[in-house]
């Protein structure tokens, strides 16, 4: 599988589980669904960026940082948008945001686009 795709199914499922994180902020547990959704999509984004990224510089460091600096640009850019009462959740949101680009980017440059041996 391609680092891209693989990047992109990883970040969507674990994206669910960022989303999901929220019930833990009491005042935004009324919007569960569009934040899980929301995060979703946050995590597919994050994952093409950082398959992407790993398609072409092949260093696990290098994979796990820009996975982690993408989780958090793509998450505070989400924390900047204040709820109903003006208030924003940044350490909410960006904590586990940073935590899904960073397992990310380490998963994509670990396990994705390796190849089987050819048969003989």
């Amino acid at each position: 599988m391609s680092k891209p795709i693989y990047g992109m199914l990883l970040g969507g499922i674990l994206g669910i589980f960022d989303g999901a994180t929220a019930y833990f902020t009491p005042a935004v547990r009324h919007q569960m669904m569009a934040i899980i959704i929301g995060s979703t999509i946050k995590g597919i984004i994050a994952g093409l960026a950082i398959g992407f990224f790993s398609k072409k510089f092949q260093s696990l460091p290098l994979g796990i940082v820009f996975g982690l600096g993408v989780g958090l640009v793509l998450a505070y850019l989400v924390a900047m948008m204040p709820d109903e009462q003006g208030n924003h959740y940044y350490f909410q949101i960006m904590l586990p945001g940073a935590i899904v680009g960073a397992i990310v980017g380490y998963a994509t440059q670990k396990y994705a686009g390796k190849t089987a041996p050819a048969r003989a």
